[in-house]
């Protein structure tokens, strides 16, 4: 890992002071959290972001490159997050979460999250140094995911199947009873299990399988495991305020998914091709902002279409 502690000190600074800040404003709100205040704090993250890359570009060695390489990093982990809210949305649906409740699951679903990517980071840069043909298997990861965003039936959430809750059924006493945002309660000196800890499982298992996604999908573009962690850390801390702020406008991100298909079966063959030519981080920048701002650009001109033909 390259010598980055002072950047790392900066990373940990903007994070930790937004991420406290975030929460304590919304978490003491009564109710959802509205959409303005979504909206504003969804602006600040990516605000951040961006300052972020600019500090990057301009104080760390080689950072034109390094800068871009974490734009790059960033724009996917933001693009299949966006798709994901889907995912979110149809979990809270089916598991009777209420908006009011919403905020609390995901801010305990983003911590674990964070986790979650740094040990799975770390690991797929550690196997890829030390038996470098894995890269291979990682492209061919990315192609069934690209066929799979692109070419599935619509997605359902079969969360009697889920393993996770099968595991948490098995072991653990559960309550659909209880009506509160608590995880677990007492009752007759038994510790239980409620509906809120069973969604936050589902929320956590759904991350798993969107990190075997992004995160190789990040390692085609740079190996360096700061640019991947801080771009990736970066766009899941946006994403409590993003799933608000587009929950109410999901539909017009219909199209969006087949531009991640894109971007995932893209970075697969960087990745595969990456022994014999390297195609250049500021052309693959330029790939991903296509595939993100086309579909989104159809999708809104074919909901104008239709709110015109209606």
């Amino acid at each position: 890992m390259h010598n980055h502690f002072i950047f790392w000190i900066v990373f940990a600074v903007i994070i930790i002071t937004l991420f406290y800040i975030d929460l304590y404003v919304t978490d003491h709100r009564k109710g959802k959290i509205g959409i303005k205040s979504s909206l504003k704090w969804s602006g600040i993250w990516i605000l951040s972001a961006l300052v972020f890359n600019l500090i990057i570009f301009l104080f760390l060695e080689d950072g034109k490159t390094k800068a871009i390489e974490f734009l790059t990093g960033y724009l996917i982990e933001k693009s299949l997050s966006v798709d994901n809210l889907f995912i979110f949305l149809m979990i809270f649906s089916v598991m009777g979460i209420s908006e009011e409740k919403q905020p609390h699951v995901l801010k305990w679903g983003i911590i674990s999250a964070i986790v979650l990517r740094i040990i799975f980071i770390m690991i797929g840069v550690t196997i890829i140094s030390l038996f470098h043909p894995v890269i291979y298997i990682f492209g061919l990861i990315l192609f069934y995911a690209a066929y799979k965003m692109a070419f599935a039936q619509e997605t359902t959430i079969d969360y009697k199947n889920n393993w996770l809750i099968k595991i948490a059924s098995r072991y653990l006493n559960i309550t659909t009873d209880y009506k509160g945002a608590r995880f677990f309660v007492r009752q007759k000196n038994k510790i239980l299990v409620t509906q809120i800890f069973l969604t936050l499982l589902l929320i956590e298992s759904a991350d798993i399988v969107f990190a075997i996604d992004s995160i190789p999908a990040v390692i085609a573009i740079t190996r360096d495991p700061f640019i991947i962690i801080t771009s990736n850390i970066f766009a899941i801390l946006g994403l409590r305020a993003l799933y608000f702020a587009l929950a109410g406008i999901i539909e017009l991100f219909i199209y969006l998914k087949y531009g991640v298909a894109t971007i995932l079966a893209y970075v697969g063959i960087k990745m595969i091709i990456s022994d014999f030519y390297k195609i250049p981080t500021i052309v693959s920048l330029g790939v991903i902002l296509l595939c993100i701002v086309i579909p989104i650009a159809i999708s809104l001109f074919s909901d104008r279409k239709k709110k015109a033909n209606s």
